[in-house]
């Protein structure tokens, strides 16, 4: 039987994981592959170090250089993390013509571009099913199960962090501080846990499916981003009684009729691709999707509405998703075509990401206002200048005044047009807090 030899890089929580996945499975996968993997050596930062997983010491070493390089090692398997040297270390192997296997998102989200193109140029694949939504395999669905689709939607619970906050937020009817520091407590939250509350670790990986589905690169900084640490209970509270569930999502989906006056004349449209909080109706199957569980939510124009559901983190999710990678790799190594799936095809020079400001969207407002009459009518008249409707109105009844609640869901408008009316309504002297906007999906 053919055997592939792996160079792992990386023996934290992922690469002991898929280490100890391959000596649980490994026969398994060579009789469905007809290939042996081989873990044939293994770089750390430190040999000595206590290691949940035992790996036979004689596979360690300090040097991936000298595993990347070794004649014997004919496949990379990066899982350190990062995006220094991670980046100069995948750069050296597909130079070398060796096929790469990594679960980096932030590397693929800063670097990704000129990763794909090194593959290219050296004929050779990048393999990246971990680097987004851990177990769910929905960078293989990008780029194979849908290959004859066009991707109109895309919407992704992919923190599960976040999700899993605003699940207990809504379930306790807790305080966000009060959420976060029980995540931290269970390990669900880092202790520093701004890379993922402030949406940036959902940015990396919504702007890797935006590129996959819509076939131009999404560079991080191209992505509006907005996190969970503003979301009140109050928020939580009045979403649920108008019939919402909160939900940090990527959206990438192509623009609306009103944005669509930007088509360029070969009649493509920008796409949106952005994080920030959402109301999803209760209704919607993504309201359903709680606590650390991700999901994504898939519309083609051929095949229609789908959904990929599982655990998005976590040493045997992620190593699953690493496996699925290998045995992909060494079926290509096995048959000879190194680059039978490119990792990344640049098939719409034209695309453009839509501004945020011309993002078409419903809104849930709150304002904390003076209860005394005349006070709606003030700001009913500001949104009605901007030529923004009203849909709904709620004020718990409060006394005359003192500060009250005063909850709107807005019709259809751009994101500048009302970024601009709630900067004016916010210099009422009625209104006695910044005002609170959250944008409203109907996933029409």
């Amino acid at each position: 039987m053919q055997q592939v030899n792996l160079g792992i890089i990386g023996g934290g929580t992922v690469g002991g994981g898929v280490f100890q996945a391959i000596q649980r499975n490994g026969a398994l996968i060579s009789s469905r592959l007809g290939v042996r993997l081989h873990v044939a050596k293994m770089a750390v930062r430190n040999i000595h170090k206590p290691r949940p997983v035992k790996i036979p010491a004689a596979l360690l070493t300090t040097d991936w250089a000298g595993v990347v390089n070794d004649p014997q090692v004919t496949l990379i398997v990066e899982l350190i993390g990062g995006t220094t040297t991670a980046r100069e270390l995948v750069l050296n192997a597909l130079k070398l013509g060796k096929p790469v296997v990594t679960a980096n998102k932030a590397l693929l989200s800063a670097h990704g571009e000129e990763l794909f193109e090194a593959a290219q140029n050296s004929r050779t694949n990048l393999y990246y099913e971990a680097s987004v939504a851990g177990g769910i395999p929905i960078i293989k669905v990008l780029r194979e199960g849908l290959i004859g689709n066009r991707i109109t939607r895309l919407y992704g619970i992919v923190n599960g962090t976040c999700n899993y906050i605003l699940t207990r937020m809504k379930a306790e009817g807790a305080d966000f501080a009060d959420v976060l520091a029980q995540a931290q407590r269970l390990g669900y939250a880092e202790a520093q846990p701004s890379l993922d509350i402030d949406g940036h670790d959902a940015a990396h990986k919504i702007g890797i499916l935006a590129s996959l589905a819509h076939g131009f690169w999404v560079g991080p900084k191209q992505i509006y981003v907005e996190g969970i640490r503003n979301i009140t209970r109050l928020d939580v509270q009045f979403a649920q009684q108008l019939g919402y569930t909160i939900k940090l999502l990527g959206i990438v989906k192509k623009a609306g009729p009103v944005a669509g006056a930007r088509r360029k004349p070969n009649g493509y449209a920008p796409v949106q691709v952005s994080v920030y909080p959402t109301l999803v109706p209760n209704a919607h199957v993504l309201a359903s999707v709680n606590d650390v569980f991700n999901a994504i939510y898939v519309r083609g124009d051929v095949v229609g509405d789908t959904l990929y559901y599982g655990r998005g983190a976590g040493q045997d999710a992620t190593a699953s998703a690493v496996l699925s990678d290998l045995a992909d790799a060494a079926l290509d190594l096995k048959c000879g075509t190194k680059s039978r799936i490119p990792p990344f095809v640049p098939h719409e020079r034209e695309g453009a990401v839509l501004p945020i400001d011309e993002v078409v969207a419903r809104y849930y407002v709150r304002l904390n206002v003076i209860d005394k009459p005349g006070t709606l009518a003030k700001i009913a008249a500001i949104f009605g200048r901007s030529k923004i409707g009203i849909s709904s109105v709620i004020q718990p009844e409060g006394h005359e005044g003192e500060s009250v609640p005063l909850i709107l869901m807005i019709h259809d408008a751009t994101n500048a047009a009302i970024t601009r009316a709630l900067a004016t309504i916010g210099a009422l002297s009625v209104v006695k807090a910044p005002p609170a906007m959250i944008r409203v999906e109907n996933f029409e």
